[in-house]
């Protein structure tokens, strides 16, 4: 048992002169330690690591990938890339294993959602082609057979009866299966819509234009779980905000855009965070939601910095698992970040140390256990804590 203390006391002071090194002089630190524990130094603002494992296999990845969405439901996840004669719709698991890709009636994808139920997988796509099945929104099932076209194949247009777009955005279909739609990536059109499950306009805010309720290049929607309608309203520098059942403007934030505006918005399953993506900065912002009744001021509580020309164009985040999928039209890929709080037991080897230790009093087990011990976040820490003393 006095062994046991030794190595307990002889453990935590060899940590503390780490650290106290490595904050007062880290230049001195030989290169992996300094990396380990500056980077354990501001553990506290990473929000989302990179999932380097997905997908399984990266080649099936041939076009530039505009768009991305998952069907948390059925753990799928659709990637709409663009190119000449490779499939324009391309199918995963959350797992990253490759499923299936499918062509049929896809010119040119902008983006896409999944609205899956238990009874249905389906499958929304803004085609912003100038084919003949350009200026639409399609449905499909998750096979790609089309279910149900919007809008006038082939023709771009501002009417409303019968609908037409042009360039089509973004849509979200909400759980009642109202749509939200930001029609206008570039074209004749900057407006937001709202159909109705059987496709009757509710209602339809916004013109060209930089006041309340006015677009420039509408690209990205989704609503909140409090009822708001959240647009990126990328060429005037903000998010705008409006009440999903009137269409009422709430707010706006334009305060964390002044280099550029957001091209994707999206929110957390908990609520607790806004994910918005910007192309040209190649740069992920994690900002706090705010409060129910509230618009108040944009803040940001971490950022996501790719490398540059990435270009993430729009992101989707998985009901399920919180995880934050990326559709990068410079780098031609998606990318899958997973929250810093998801972990499973394979992901935590050091419990291996910390029982080995438990069982052999090994200080040398121990002093590796306790330096790896820094690189998990305070949850982890403390799961891994509970097991050691619980073995004790």
């Amino acid at each position: 048992m006095t062994r046991f203390w030794v190595c307990i006391a002889g453990a935590g002071f060899f940590l503390a002169l780490l650290v106290l090194h490595s904050r007062f002089c880290a230049s001195r630190l030989p290169p992996h330690l300094h990396l380990a524990f500056k980077i354990s130094w501001r553990a506290e603002e990473i929000l989302y690591r990179l999932d380097v494992d997905w997908p399984k296999y990266s080649e099936y990845f041939t076009g530039a990938t505009f768009c991305v969405a998952v069907d948390s439901l059925n753990g799928l996840v659709y990637v709409g890339q663009r190119g000449d004669n490779i499939p324009k719709v391309l199918v995963f698991t959350e797992d990253g294993y490759f499923l299936r890709s499918w062509n049929y009636t896809v010119d040119t994808p902008h983006g896409i959602f999944a609205a899956s139920t238990p009874q249905e997988k389906s499958v929304w796509i803004t085609d912003v082609g100038s084919g003949f099945y350009g200026h639409t929104i399609k449905k499909y099932n998750s096979f790609g057979d089309l279910v149900q076209v919007l809008g006038t194949p082939g023709k771009k247009g501002t009417g409303l009866n019968p609908l037409q777009f042009d360039n089509p955005a973004e849509l979200h279909v909400d759980d009642t299966g109202d749509i939200y739609i930001v029609d206008g990536d570039g074209g004749l059109n900057n407006r937001l819509i709202k159909l109705s499950q059987d496709f009757m306009i509710l209602w339809l805010r916004g013109e060209n234009g930089t006041g309340p309720a006015k677009f420039n290049i509408p690209h990205s929607v989704t609503v909140d779980s409090t009822g708001r309608v959240w647009v990126a309203d990328r060429g005037n520098k903000r998010l705008q905000v409006f009440d999903k059942d009137t269409g009422d403007w709430l707010g706006e934030w334009k305060n964390c855009f002044s280099e550029e505006g957001p091209s994707a918005v999206r929110f957390t399953p908990d609520g607790k965070y806004v994910v918005v993506a910007q192309l040209n900065l190649s740069r992920l912002l994690i900002l706090a939601a705010p409060p129910v009744g509230n618009i108040g001021d944009c803040s940001v509580v971490s950022t996501i910095q790719l490398a540059d020309q990435v270009s993430p164009h729009l992101l989707e985040v998985s009901r399920e698992t919180g995880a934050v999928y990326v559709a990068e039209i410079g780098a031609k890929q998606v990318q899958k970040y997973i929250p810093v709080n998801s972990w499973h037991m394979a992901e935590l080897p050091d419990l291996l140390d910390f029982y080995h230790f438990t069982s052999g009093n090994d200080c040398t087990a121990l002093l590796i256990g306790l330096t790896r011990f820094e690189h998990h976040t305070f949850h982890q820490q403390q799961i891994i804590t509970d097991v050691f003393y619980a073995t004790q």
